[in-house]
């Protein structure tokens, strides 16, 4: 079949914040949250406009076989010139964004992108690929001076489902499609991808497989990566196409030499990728520890379970606080359960039976409740009141984010991931010596609060946020040091740099510690070969 490309909405997207420009804080509760933070600016920095920014012209012009797919407009260019990382976003609203791109260019097939790789080829410019602009590690920017101009590759024209395999659930997707439009298009059917990361709003299939994403399952299939059959990529050295297979044993795979690649090989424009039927059975609940360490023992017993649950989020007692799921200083985990085709009570029931195990209350009950009763839900009844505040609080998180950061203060989060028996000495690590650094360099305490996104038999990915006064002017720079600290705990730990974010040109010096060296020569001369000009996204991954 042939799908048709959702229409867009008629809201508007911030070019310098999270999500559309009508979710934004307003002034008042701006100030009302850096009133939390002592050390924040009197009153919020003011919006910023493009206006004030005055772009100049672009280093190039396209040939005219290419002009109708390319745009100088300042208001585009500006849009795409960072991601949406809290360093982007302090940096636009002290009008300090980096370099502009040149042009931005909308392909709408295989041939076009082709086409502008050429170009770019013949005149050094530098091609960064660009889906929804979520990024939050640097991965959608040009840094530095080596390429006489730069041309962003936004690739959401190309956003439709082209092919539904409903015998063997799969579809053929282009890599623009962003997360609402592709679920719009595969509703018809009664199938899913189920891929929801929290930039799910904002953020495309090919962002997803180029960054290696993780998305709503916190056990399980946690990164696009489980979901990929084939991929189709556009290189300046040809196209790359592998067979739609359910498994091969057939040598190193061609797929996995792309996903995660940022963009630096080449341009992923379309990919078979797993379906399966909506779930319609769904059950969840919240339970409260006293405990932080017996929480994370807990965790463990239901990761190493067969229980597979969708959601298995531990929050630790600031993050709970923070997220309104619980304000007594008490620890929460978040479970979740669905299917397709069979009741899932029975499954959260005893999830909660081996939390309890570990001194774990569900919330609402004393701990003996049913599922569907007041701490729990049974298919189809709605969620308790921990769990839909926890909900809630994050889709609106990364708003109140940008509100704080027009306060002055340092609003951000990083991810790792970790064996299990590094999992307490590292989460404790990162509490106390962030926590050192931020007074250091601000003079004011900070909140470092954590909380477990995904978790595994062997391991869990912490995922932390830090709060903190900044230095007026300076921000950037303070949230740098602290990320340098942080980055420095983790790998004391053998923890990685990042577990779904993707590395970004943030993340660069620690992937280089990371990775092995034979690694790094492979994937250098990967480089040379796909992109022998150096023009695909420079400073990702390698030189």
């Amino acid at each position: 079949m042939t799908g048709t490309t959702p229409q867009p909405t008629s809201r508007t997207r911030s070019w310098w914040g999270w999500g559309w420009t009508d979710a934004h804080p307003g002034d008042d509760e701006c100030a009302a949250m850096g009133a939390l933070l002592p050390g924040t600016l009197a009153r919020p920095l003011p919006v910023p406009h493009v206006r004030d920014l005055r772009i100049g012209g672009p280093a190039v012009e396209p040939p005219a076989s290419l002009a109708h797919l390319v745009t100088d407009d300042p208001d585009d260019r500006a849009a795409h010139a960072m991601g949406k990382a809290y360093r982007d976003v302090i940096r636009a609203l002290r009008g300090r964004p980096g370099r502009i791109p040149d042009l931005v260019a909308r392909p709408t097939d295989d041939r076009e992108v082709a086409d502008l790789l050429d170009w770019a080829g013949d005149r050094q410019v530098a091609v960064v690929p660009y889906g929804g602009g979520s990024s939050v590690t640097g991965g959608v920017e040009y840094r530095g001076d080596a390429h006489r101009a730069v041309l962003s590759l936004d690739l959401t024209a190309m956003g439709r489902v082209l092919e539904v395999d409903t015998v063997g659930r799969a579809a053929r997707i282009q890599a623009g499609a962003l997360g609402p439009g592709l679920e719009e298009q595969l509703r018809p059917h009664g199938l899913t991808l189920r891929h929801f990361p929290q930039s799910f709003e904002f953020s495309s299939l090919g962002g997803w497989l180029a960054t290696r994403a993780g998305g709503h399952y916190a056990t399980g299939r946690t990164h696009i990566d489980d979901f990929v059959q084939s991929l189709r990529v556009v290189t300046p050295a040809g196209t790359s196409a592998s067979w739609r297979l359910p498994a091969s044993g057939a040598g190193p795979s061609p797929d996995r030499l792309f996903l995660g690649s940022e963009g630096a090989l080449g341009v992923i424009t379309e990919a078979w990728v797993r379906l399966q039927e909506r779930p319609v059975h769904k059950a969840s609940a919240a339970v409260s520890f006293t405990g932080f360490h017996d929480a994370l023992r807990a965790v463990r017993a239901v990761a190493q379970s067969d229980l597979a649950p969708a959601n298995c989020r531990l929050l630790d007692a600031g993050e709970a606080g923070l997220a309104g799921a619980a304000q007594d200083g008490s620890a929460v985990l978040v479970l979740g359960f669905e299917s397709a085709d069979a009741p899932v009570a029975d499954r959260l029931e005893r999830a909660v039976g081996l939390a309890r195990g570990y001194g774990g209350r569900r919330d609402g009950t004393d701990g003996a409740g049913g599922a569907g009763g007041a701490g729990g839900t049974a298919d189809g009844a709605p969620a308790d009141a921990a769990v839909s505040t926890w909900r809630s609080a994050f889709l609106r998180m990364p708003y109140l984010r940008d509100g704080l950061a027009r306060m002055g203060a340092i609003a951000e989060t990083f991810e790792t991931a970790a064996t299990w028996d590094r999992i307490p000495a590292l989460i404790e690590d990162v509490r106390t010596e962030l926590g050192a650094a931020a007074l250091k360099a601000t003079g004011y305490p900070a909140t470092v609060n954590c909380r477990l996104t995904h978790v595994y038999p062997d391991g869990a990915a912490p995922y932390f946020t830090v709060l903190a006064a900044g230095r007026p002017g300076d921000e950037v720079a303070v949230w740098d040091d602290l990320k340098a600290v942080a980055s420095e705990v983790l790998h004391r730990h053998r923890a990685t740099i990042t577990h779904h974010h993707a590395v970004g040109r943030d993340h660069r010096r620690d992937y280089d510690r990371q990775r092995p060296d034979p690694f790094a020569l492979a994937l250098r001369a990967a480089k040379g070969a796909l992109d022998p000009k150096g023009i695909l996204n420079p400073g990702v991954l390698v030189d």
